[in-house]
């Protein structure tokens, strides 16, 4: 069960997050001070940290640049109500992992938690491993897929592209996050090869892929996973 370190002085936030993040399958450790939040990481050895900006006692930017001093590698995703493109890349220059502005969605979060952690390697099999829908059975843990009950041959990035767009059910997934967080610096940002995994996902699991009711296209965004 990977470990979630929620650093935020919000208290209706932390309890809003966290009983996701438990719904989700993870462990939840809270703090809500920057001075302090250090020691915190530390002593509760988190796989990943959600870390404020706005926090008492110290800012969440000299938490993060602590935190590097001390050599502590542990994925940070930095969240503020700060959008100034001057405060992302400054987070992001000191060493944070992803970042989010508030308001975010909670599904967004738990999906950028998922792929970090997955590039990592520190979810083991993952908190997140089957899904089912229509006639459909996805096994993510084992890589293997049924429809009707019959087996279903996915190839590695379908099963990829696939998971993530159920972990963000219901929302538009951008052609642009999935290449980033599937395919990395060796996308170059080519998005018709996202479209290619697509028709196949929906020949092999849809029953009518002409008009598909599970993986969905959302003009102008990208897709969305409506199951």
């Amino acid at each position: 069960m990977p470990k979630v370190l929620l650093i935020e002085d919000d208290e209706a936030l932390a309890r809003g997050l966290e009983y996701n993040l438990v719904r989700e399958g993870f462990e939840v450790v809270r703090a809500r001070r920057g001075d302090t939040a250090a020691d915190v990481i530390v002593r509760t050895a988190p796989d990943i940290v959600t870390l404020d900006v706005m926090l008492p006692g110290q800012s969440g930017f000299d938490v993060l640049r602590e935190v590097r001093r001390r050599g502590l590698d542990v994925p940070v995703i930095m969240l503020t109500a700060k959008g100034e493109e001057l405060d992302r890349v400054l987070g992001l220059e000191i060493g944070a992992d992803d970042y989010l502005v508030k308001p975010f969605s909670v599904r967004e979060l738990i999906a950028r938690i998922h792929a970090r952690l997955r590039r990592d390697g520190r979810t083991g099999t993952g908190a997140f491993t089957t899904c089912r829908f229509g006639t459909c059975e996805i096994d993510f843990e084992h890589f293997t897929a049924t429809r009707n009950g019959r087996s279903v041959e996915l190839t590695a990035k379908e099963f990829a592209i696939l998971k993530l767009l159920v972990q963000s059910r219901g929302e538009a997934v951008s052609r642009n996050r999935i290449l980033d967080e599937i395919w990395g610096a060796e996308a170059a940002h080519d998005a018709r090869r996202i479209d290619t995994h697509i028709v196949n996902l929906r020949r092999k699991l849809e029953d009518n892929p002409a008009s598909p009711k599970f993986v969905q296209s959302v003009y102008g965004e990208g897709y969305r996973f409506a199951g």
